[in-house]
């Protein structure tokens, strides 16, 4: 078969002249019309001819017969009940009505509303959208629901908030996808519609996650059988054996693959089928590094007592809390044999199945929860914090959007910044101000930021205000927050908190306002006070980030000087934004405890570099934000471990740029329940602290462990070329970030052409002076002789954060999202 009619027979269509409708075989037809046989044939055309007879050159048809094509849809309806049996949705009826497909409304524009045919696939993994351009590939028609980061019901984007208000909520939806790409905004055709796309997506996303990592293995293998099966009869030849196995990201030689098959294939008949793909599916994912483990841990029994199951907690994982209790709970928690677990066992997949658990994960399950004292002064934690959040791409001309804002917030964002100017019609925008950057409304960011404040942490927002407004238009931000902010909004001192900061726990759920303030913590005068007030210069200057920005507002005229409308001023409390005017010979800074400065990333670098102590001693009681230099418009990111290490609190990095530096951040503050509060060492929050970054001397932070990472093996690891036949030759680097005598990295060999089940078996040492600062990335790149090797995924953990023993680590893609089913097998052994 070629490649067009493979591709139209895998989703239920047949090939068609130019003048006939194309026909789905599975659900409603599709308008007709040679644009349409364009959309849907050109593109899957496998020859010249067939892109010629989209053109109107003719070829003689070549229909499926009436028996033939009752078969496919036979065996469509039994892949995809399957697959929801898998999900646990076998008979829903969202399933069902999302595998049937239907048309809806695609919404880019006021002008740009059109029709198009969507339809859940039968591996209940992918979504197929009808496309009307010219030459696309079947690839770029496929979006997996892995992608998806959430599914809104109404006019809850910009696209839709803007183009689509004629509309009923109750009929409009929108796709949010992970990555940077734009969200699909679509109209169903009547409430019920939207209801089971919304629903059904929701269930499958949920189901999915719930999965455990053998059930995922399992369901991906079958959705790349059934990939490679190109003639759909169930069976697999030796052809489609190797072309599987290229799905599955390895390449095996010719000869051995042919000595699988032939150990399969039982009947003797040149292709595999039922038992025959079952037992090579077990011989595929076999683990011996695991059997070994297995083996070692039962001394070559078949199954594990609780007694050996005890002793492998303690003496392999380390486990603190290893014994019977323990090791009971983990029979019953993953062994999959009723038999084994009635009598007190573990065999060896249940084993496996604990490894690939988050109680077998690397990082530290009981750090996936709020665990860290939460009552002690904002100053003593480390906090999420974005720049520029509005953006989502370069500072000079990227789009500006609340969906950016909604982003932050997801990952645990605790600190935003919104950029305010003049805008038309009376209404503050946001934008890069003397940039080509696009702008938002004001309001709308507000309305977002009330919307997703505490999806992801119930701890306190701060809103970084770079207020450029006139005395009006302050006003009218100030009437916004206040409206539709209401009780979440900070407007006044908390009682009985006066002489220094409030904690995260006593601002749980509420907002607060980063930016200039007239006077101390209470307004002046009371209410009779002045309504604007003059802002000094270095004031000023002090919350203006952007060079020219700031060398503007320093030279204006006395006329020009920005007046604060009190209404603003009054809703700053325990964040006054001040001119930082150096450190007081005494040690103590002259700055009240609910005044903070503002740092550029050199400024910073400078104080570290020239009084480091001083500035660790500063950030005890007293909030620092630093941001990136003015000439990174790219958007690129800063190391934020040194302003770690010297006790500052609002690292500020561009959440919008993947890199190792945004991998880093992420990994510091997935700990702690990911609530983007991390409490600081003890030594980082005691006010008489000698402790410098730059001139490291020996105190109770000089605790040195011997790290020791054996790289076993990878497990399901992703293309990074979308070509198939691209199979990836993966290598292991570990990193050390922390206290720059402890920065260090070491690298594994390169495994050839092996992407699914590579093997290394490498032990990487390290030594660790101050492990409380120390995080540890796994990075894994597909090596390339001639050019800058390729990101296949990483992983970044809190040293402190690290279990010791086996353990699988998860790895996360460039934009730090789970990838389903990739992951390391590795020992961790940490010594003094």
């Amino acid at each position: 078969m070629d490649s067009g009619r493979d591709f139209l027979t895998l989703h239920g269509l047949r090939r068609c002249s130019p003048s006939e409708e194309v026909v789905p075989t599975l659900g409603p037809r599709l308008p007709s019309g040679r644009h349409t046989v364009l959309g849907q044939v050109c593109w899957a055309a496998g020859s010249l001819r067939d892109v010629m007879q989209c053109f109107g050159v003719r070829r003689p048809s070549r229909r499926l017969s009436r028996s033939r094509e009752l078969y496919l849809q036979e065996q469509s309806r039994k892949v995809a009940a399957l697959n929801g049996q898998r999900l646990g949705l076998q008979d829903d009826k969202d399933l069902q009505a999302l595998l049937k497909g239907g048309q809806l409304l695609k919404v880019k524009s006021n002008s740009w509303r059109r029709e198009r045919f969507y339809k859940l696939q039968e591996d209940c993994k992918t979504i197929w959208q009808e496309s009307r351009k010219v030459m696309r590939t079947p690839e770029s028609q496929l979006f997996s629901i892995e992608d998806i980061q959430e599914v809104r019901m109404g006019h809850r984007t910009e696209g839709l908030e803007k183009f689509a208000r004629d509309v009923p909520e109750n009929r409009c939806f929108s796709i949010v996808f992970k990555d940077q790409r734009n969200t699909l905004d679509l109209i169903a055709p009547s409430p019920a519609d939207a209801q089971h796309w919304v629903q059904g997506l929701g269930k499958i996303i949920h189901h999915s996650g719930s999965m455990d990592q053998q059930q995922k293995l399992r369901h991906w293998i079958h959705s790349c059988l059934r990939k490679a099966d190109k003639n759909k009869d169930n069976k697999m030849s030796f052809k489609e054996l190797q072309n599987f196995l290229k799905e599955l990201n390895i390449q095996v030689d010719d000869s051995y693959a042919r000595k699988i098959f032939k150990e399969c294939d039982h009947s003797q008949t040149d292709s595999l089928e039922d038992e025959e793909i079952e037992t090579f599916y077990k011989i595929l994912t076999q683990r011996k590094e695991i059997d070994r483990t297995f083996e070692e841990a039962t001394g070559s029994k078949e199954t594990l007592s609780v007694d050996q199951l005890v002793t492998f907690l303690q003496h392999q994982q380390r486990e603190e809390e290893a014994g019977p209790a323990l090791a009971l709970s983990l029979i019953e928690r993953y062994e999959p044999s009723e038999t084994a677990k009635a009598q007190r066992q573990m065999t060896k997949d249940g084993f496996l199945m604990y490894l690939l658990s988050a109680d077998g994960s690397a990082f530290d399950l009981a750090h996936r929860r709020v665990y860290q004292d939460m009552d002690q002064p904002l100053s003593h934690y480390l906090v999420s914090s974005s720049h520029n959040t509005y953006l989502l791409e370069d500072q000079l001309t990227g789009p500006s959007s609340t969906e950016a804002y909604i982003r932050a917030l997801c990952k645990g964002c605790r600190c935003l910044e919104l950029d305010c100017w003049d805008g038309p019609n009376q209404e503050p925008i946001i934008y890069h101000g003397y940039t080509f950057t696009s702008k938002i409304l004001f309001c709308d960011v507000v309305r977002a930021i009330r919307d997703y404040a505490f999806k992801a942490s119930p701890y306190p927002v701060i809103l970084s205000l770079e207020n450029h407004c006139s005395l009006e238009q302050q006003r009218v931000m100030a009437r916004h927050l206040r409206t539709l902010l209401g009780p979440m909004l900070l407007d006044r001192p908390l009682d009985g908190v006066v002489t220094s900061l409030p904690s995260p726990e006593q601002l749980r759920g509420k907002i607060l306002l980063k930016g200039k303030k007239l006077g101390g913590l209470f307004p002046p005068g009371g209410e009779g006070g002045p309504e604007a007030t003059v802002v000094s210069d270095e004031d000023e200057a002090a919350e203006m980030e952007d060079e020219a920005v700031r060398s503007q507002v320093q030279h204006k005229s006395k006329e020009d000087k920005l007046r604060l409308a009190k209404e603003l001023s009054d809703m700053v409390i325990y964040c006054k934004s001040v001119h930082f005017r150096g450190f007081p010979s005494s040690g103590t800074s002259g700055q009240a405890f609910y005044e903070m400065s503002s740092f550029s990333e050199n400024r910073a670098l400078r104080l570290l570099q020239e009084s480091g102590n001083s500035f660790v001693r500063h950030n005890v009681n007293h909030l620092s934000r630093i941001y990136p230099a003015g000439w990174r418009t790219d958007s690129s990111n800063y190391s934020p471990v040194e302003m770690w290490n010297g006790g500052c609190q609002i690292v500020a990095l561009n959440f919008q740029t993947p890199g190792s530096e945004m991998d880093v951040y992420q990994g510091r503050f997935l700990d702690n329940g990911a609530c983007g509060y991390v409490l600081k060492p003890a030594f980082l929050r005691d006010p008489n602290s000698t402790f410098n970054s730059r001139a490291l001397a020996h105190g109770p932070w000089w605790t040195p462990k011997r790290l020791n990472v054996r790289v076993i093996s990878g497990q399901q690891l992703p293309k990074v070329n979308k070509n198939k036949n691209s199979i990836v030759d993966p290598k292991v680097t570990v990193e050390i970030h922390g206290m720059s005598r402890d920065v260090a990295s070491r690298q594994t060999a390169v495994v050839t052409n092996n992407g699914f089940n590579p093997w290394w078996d490498t032990e990487l040492e390290f030594e660790v002076a101050v492990p409380e600062l120390a995080l540890v990335r796994f990075v894994v790149e597909d090596y390339d002789a001639s050019s800058k090797n390729d990101f296949i995924g990483q992983s970044t953990i809190p040293l402190k954060s690290l279990k010791q023993g086996y353990r699988h680590i998860h790895l996360l893609s460039k934009n730090g999202d789970q990838h389903p089913s990739a992951t390391l097998f590795v020992k961790v052994a940490l010594q003094d």
